[in-house]
């Protein structure tokens, strides 16, 4: 089976119905938390803030719903119409944009506390038009991705790079930008599990002298691939541990009224009554 980016532009591989189908596919929603859990957990967030971040070809959502459920506001850009429609239909919850990465951003300087992006960034590799340059497209990427970047903050890029030297030009391009960091890759030694995750910084918050260091990949030392992400970090281990969270819970009472307002502007008519027992926490039931 070829790649996708081998049978056209993202646009036209990701038309009307081949969006509904990779959304709704379980095996794929699954696939897509695991990276986008993992991805998250390289940006190393501070645990007790609500940042904003940047989802990169976000698509129908699947992997915003990881940094919405996180407690995290996000913005998302993405060149498929048809992937977007579908991500209105779910009401994903954030502002979205159709757009060519491949044009660079226009957000403001500082703007985003840290990105993401899951499966996109070879696809800029490609020249799928005769004034497209994968060299001279990187570069604008990159570049107006440092400049939105507050400083200090990270951007990681899951991606399936389809040789050697392809992961050169995507690496060589960021780092020629501005950005430090590497290349993370977990459970190299797995045909099946192994993921590549690029993992940039943009700068230095405070004193340059204490630099990031690069984080680790799972599995890097002979660890048998686990069937879902392996959540390394320790901050989440507990969190989870200790059966609740230590921010502020995102989807409230006035989260599901802003929910529900939302709904009616966009003509919905099932839309349920605003009541008193509206947002309630409801008994946990065996």
């Amino acid at each position: 089976m070829s790649r996708p980016e081998h049978q056209a532009p993202a646009e036209i591989v990701y038309n009307d119905t081949e969006a509904k189908k990779y959304t709704v596919n379980t095996r794929i929603q699954a696939i897509q938390a695991d990276m986008s859990y993992r991805a998250l957990e390289l940006l190393n967030l501070p645990e007790d803030k609500c940042c904003y971040l940047l989802d990169i070809g976000c698509g129908s959502g699947l992997s915003s719903e990881v940094l919405e459920d996180e407690g995290h506001v996000w913005v998302g850009v993405d060149i498929s119409p048809s992937m977007l429609e579908v991500a209105q239909e779910r009401d994903i919850q954030g502002d979205m944009f159709l757009q060519d990465i491949g044009d660079g951003f226009g957000f403001r300087p500082g703007t985003f506390d840290g990105a993401i992006s899951i499966s996109v960034i070879q696809w800029l590799c490609n020249a799928d038009k005769k004034y497209h340059n994968p060299k001279k497209r990187l570069a604008r990427f990159f570049s107006t991705l440092y400049s939105s970047l507050a400083r200090g903050a990270r951007a990681v890029f899951q991606f399936y790079p389809e040789n050697p030297d392809q992961v050169e030009l995507i690496v060589g391009s960021a780092m020629k930008c501005g950005f430090t960091g590497g290349l993370v890759v977990d459970y190299p030694n797995s045909s099946k599990a192994k993921k590549f995750y690029l993992c940039l910084f943009a700068g230095f918050a405070d004193d340059p002298s204490n630099s990031p260091s690069l984080p680790k990949g799972l599995g890097a030392e002979g660890e048998e691939p686990r069937s879902s992400v392996d959540y390394a970090h320790e901050r989440i281990k507990e969190r989870r541990r200790r059966g609740k969270k230590s921010r502020a819970p995102i989807k409230d009472r006035n989260w599901v009224l802003h929910k529900k307002e939302v709904s009616r502007k966009k003509g919905k008519t099932n839309v349920p009554k605003d009541s008193k027992y509206t947002g309630r926490k409801r008994r946990v039931r065996f």
